[in-house]
């Protein structure tokens, strides 16, 4: 069996494995969020505006930081993600900091078999839809979680930088291709030190592609921004232009690193 055939099983197994650096890392720094710190960003915070009371199908939650901050700001938040291990030390973050929140383990396709709800809104965010082979199949469920009138907030690293080879000196990838990308990674963009190394497959999708196939699932676009900043620092050779904002250091602002769109689900 090809890699890409079984690529549930092998990103699963590689977000497992990332899991327990992740918990202990500064990039997460859970000590602080424990103690307040609110894991989520201007860029989709602008978006999501007054969650209060609001019911949020959050996807791909990885340990469910922003799916507890969310339930912090007052969201009845169900989160999902396919790794069963980060589920779990969500679900001890949830009782330590006294939160209901829904988790549900889960592939992301699969996810009708676990869940038959509507939401006022579905967010994901950074990183997510590279391992998603069928972005068509993602707005469907996307579409099929939404009220009549209810929103979906989405921000994700640009498909430009995906591009690239790790050194960010020449392209490497399609900006949108069918093929799928098997690499193996030592340590983990959260802990580059961490003694680990994991496999996983990814697939490119260009704007193109997610937006058309927002609209032919009748979500319309209501805002859509591109930022030449990540809000992470997580990638290559990156460094702190403001407080908060990271660009790749000889590139500057010469590229797009994250877009972010709010769409709405037409009755």
């Amino acid at each position: 069996m090809k890699p890409e055939q079984d690529y549930i099983a092998i990103n699963k197994e590689s977000w497992n494995n990332r899991t327990d650096s992740h918990l202990s890392s500064e990039f997460y720094d859970v000590d602080e969020f424990l103690k307040g710190n609110n894991s989520l960003k201007s860029i989709e915070l602008d978006l999501l505006g007054d969650v209060s009371e609001k019911k949020i199908l959050h996807l791909q939650c990885h340990f469910g930081q922003d799916s507890l901050s969310l339930a912090r700001m007052g969201a009845q938040v169900t989160a999902v993600d396919l790794s069963d291990k980060a589920i779990s030390a969500g679900k001890e973050l949830a009782k330590k900091m006294n939160l209901d929140v829904n988790f549900i383990c889960c592939d992301f396709y699969d996810l009708p078999n676990h869940l038959a709800e509507e939401f006022d809104i579905v967010f994901t965010s950074y990183g997510t839809i590279g391992w998603l082979p069928d972005i068509d199949k993602w707005a469907h469920l996307i579409a099929g979680y939404l009220k009549p009138g209810g929103h979906f907030v989405f921000a994700e690293f640009h498909p430009v930088v995906w591009m690239f080879d790790d050194d960010f000196k020449c392209i490497k990838y399609g900006y949108s291709q069918v093929e799928p990308i098997l690499e193996t990674e030592e340590g983990s963009y959260a802990d580059r030190t961490a003694d680990i190394q994991q496999n996983y497959v990814t697939w490119n999708h260009g704007l193109a592609k997610v937006v058309t196939a927002l609209l032919a699932n009748n979500i319309s676009i209501q805002k859509f921004q591109e930022f030449d900043y990540s809000p992470y620092n997580c990638l290559d050779h990156m460094e702190e232009v403001e407080p908060g904002k990271y660009r790749i250091k000889h590139l500057g602002n010469k590229i797009p690193m994250v877009y972010a769109l709010l769409g709405k689900m037409v009755a």
